[in-house]
């Protein structure tokens, strides 16, 4: 009797998807046993191939191809959780060629953190595009139901579709994606509340997936560690390095913080006087004396009571990414 197989694609080789693997390889005979069939890795999605091939007993099994991985006909729509902050440089440009021929749903998260005036420009703008948009705060759970609106209305037409081949309460099949720390986990969580079960791979579903079903209406495809935008212009690593999506070891954390108080004197002079109570002409004080005052304000202070300048900028940035310095959006509609 042949042993059934259920063949897995993992979402990136990072330390989440390296320990899978190894779990999965070290396991098999255990896993099998439980399951009732064995788990084979079909293909795992990586950015670089020579890299990866270190980690795998089977180097053909990597692709730096979304096609290998994504091509599930079973996927209604994609949802795209964008930091409202920062909403082009956290797009990653990648997710358009995955979403090909499926609705598309933007979610402006951490919009609370965001400038509300901008906010509402940028959901015209991703409107313009195509896209369902919804902007909100994933933490606060009782904001959920525009979400489920917004599905559906997404795909009615597709509902429609399935009623009239007499397909009647097939839950809605939404992939969510997003780049690191704009708050996914935190959507999925809040989104999914304690009711949430857990879907199997079943058949039609490709290579393993872990689907999260949500009442009766919708399922999540949760994507961890999906994708990673790249990018070339430093601005936009700079905005991302402001918001916490990727480290603030581009640069030392002073020196990141002299650029966002360039940043800050342009669009929002009047925040770092608000906040720290410091008594200095923003506008035509230089960057590093400001940082200085925001240190020796908050006491931040090494032997001989000089200014610590890399906690001062760890405080600005805390601040910032709490909400605690204002609403703030670090970048315009493009022209």
């Amino acid at each position: 009797m042949n042993e059934k197989v259920v063949n897995a694609a993992l979402l990136g080789l990072g330390t989440v998807g390296t320990g899978v693997y190894k779990v999965i390889k070290s396991q098999e005979q255990e896993m099998t046993a439980k399951l009732g069939c064995q788990v084979k890795i079909t293909k795992i999605l990586v950015r670089n191939l020579e890299k990866a091939s270190g980690k795998v007993d089977d180097p053909s099994v990597l692709t730096t191809d979304w096609a290998d991985i994504e091509g599930d006909p079973s996927i209604d729509i994609v949802i795209e959780l964008l930091d409202a902050r920062a909403p082009l440089s956290s797009k990653n440009p990648d997710i358009d060629n995955l979403a090909t021929n499926k609705s598309r749903m933007v979610i402006l998260n951490k919009a609370d953190m965001a400038d509300a005036r901008k906010t509402a420009k940028w959901e015209e703008y991703f409107k313009a595009k195509g896209f369902f948009v919804l902007s909100m705060d994933s933490r606060k759970n009782s904001g959920m139901k525009p979400v489920s609106d917004t599905i559906r209305e997404a795909c009615k037409e597709k509902i429609a579709r399935d009623r009239k081949r007499g397909i009647i309460n097939r839950p809605i099949r939404a992939m969510i994606v997003g780049i690191p720390n704009v708050g996914k986990s935190t959507f999925i969580n809040s989104y999914a509340k304690k009711s949430c079960t857990k879907v199997g791979n079943k058949p039609g579903v490709t290579k393993g997936k872990q689907w999260i079903r949500i009442g009766k209406d919708v399922e999540l495809l949760d994507t961890p560690g999906i994708l990673w935008p790249k990018f070339d212009d430093q601005e936009i690593g700079l905005r991302l390095a402001y918001i916490g999506s990727i480290n603030d070891e581009i640069l030392t954390k002073s020196e990141l913080a002299l650029k966002f108080i360039d940043f800050l004197k342009i669009n929002y002079c009047n925040a770092l006087t608000d906040r720290y109570n410091i008594d200095i002409d923003i506008q035509n004080s230089e960057n590093f004396e400001i940082l200085k005052q925001i240190a020796v304000a908050r006491l931040c202070l090494l032997k001989g009571n000089e200014p610590d300048l890399d906690k001062a900028a760890a405080i600005l940035f805390d601040d910032f990414r709490s909400g605690r310095l204002g609403r703030m959006t670090l970048e315009e509609i493009p022209e």
